[in-house]
């Protein structure tokens, strides 16, 4: 059998705030890299996953994107929009399953290559615990390799903590052996919370899929129980909500420029 691009990534995520509270969190986490053109065949080779039904592990196109068509025409029609074409180039997303039915996922990303395979593009699709998404879809500068540095203006609205005029920093290594995710947010004032994603590769194997499924039971479960009770100790520290604007119009910002801290 041909080797697949998708993959199986296990590691820790962080959380610090540093005003006006302090705070931290860490825990263990895993996600699946799945290459969108490799998904029919992916879970032909898995018993333990499965695409739009119940598994153990289950992929749904409708949690993702807008759900009305296929996801490599959602994402490819953005990149028209960005004025790239990605020629039907490798579209590989990174994001956490459903685990028996379940999942919420408070940051996915899309990495958008060419068909040569130079990574043209990072769509971050953002969900909140009130049910709506948004997303930004950032061209990665021409001949950037290491760590990817992209900035955004922050437009949707996610912890009830935190303002709406501020600023994410984005500081991305794509997927090998290795991939890594730190967010900065920042206001006018400087950094205000930072926020990690580091993960190591492992085949994509049912024997993998078992062995994650033991040793972090129920994450999906446990991420979005964890998001409401740290809310609670951030209340319990002092911290009043923000109120909550109306979604921006269009599902998807577009950064044309880099806006800069």
């Amino acid at each position: 059998m041909n080797a697949l691009k998708s993959g199986l990534y296990v590691g820790q995520v962080t959380h610090r705030r540093l005003r006006p509270r302090k705070h931290a969190l860490r825990y263990r986490t895993f996600a699946l890299l799945l290459d969108l053109d490799e998904l029919p065949e992916l879970v032909g080779r898995l018993r333990l996953l499965s695409r739009n039904s119940f598994n153990l592990f289950s992929f749904f196109d409708c949690d993702y994107g807008s759900g009305s068509k296929s996801l490599r025409e959602q994402v490819e029609g953005h990149a028209r929009q960005a004025e790239l074409d990605l020629d039907g180039g490798p579209i590989r997303l990174l994001t956490m399953p459903r685990i028996l039915g379940y999942a919420f996922n408070p940051i996915s990303l899309y990495f958008c290559h060419s068909r040569g395979g130079e990574l043209r593009a990072i769509l971050y699709e953002v969900n909140n615990t009130f049910g709506q998404r948004h997303s930004y879809f950032i061209p990665v500068e021409e001949g950037e390799v290491g760590p990817i540095s992209q900035f955004c203006a922050k437009q949707f609205y996610v912890s009830p903590f935190m303002a709406m005029d501020m600023t994410y920093e984005f500081t991305v290594t794509p997927p090998g052996e290795k991939v890594s995710i730190a967010i900065v947010e920042r206001d006018r004032q400087g950094v205000v919370l930072t926020a990690t994603q580091a993960q190591d590769r492992l085949e994509l194997t049912d024997a993998a899929l078992g062995k994650v499924f033991f040793s972090h039971p129920l994450l999906t479960l446990k991420v979005i129980v964890g998001i409401h009770l740290e809310a609670l100790v951030l209340w319990v520290k002092g911290m009043r909500l923000q109120v909550r604007p109306p979604p921006p119009d269009q599902p998807v910002t577009h950064v044309v420029r880099r806006v800069h801290k």
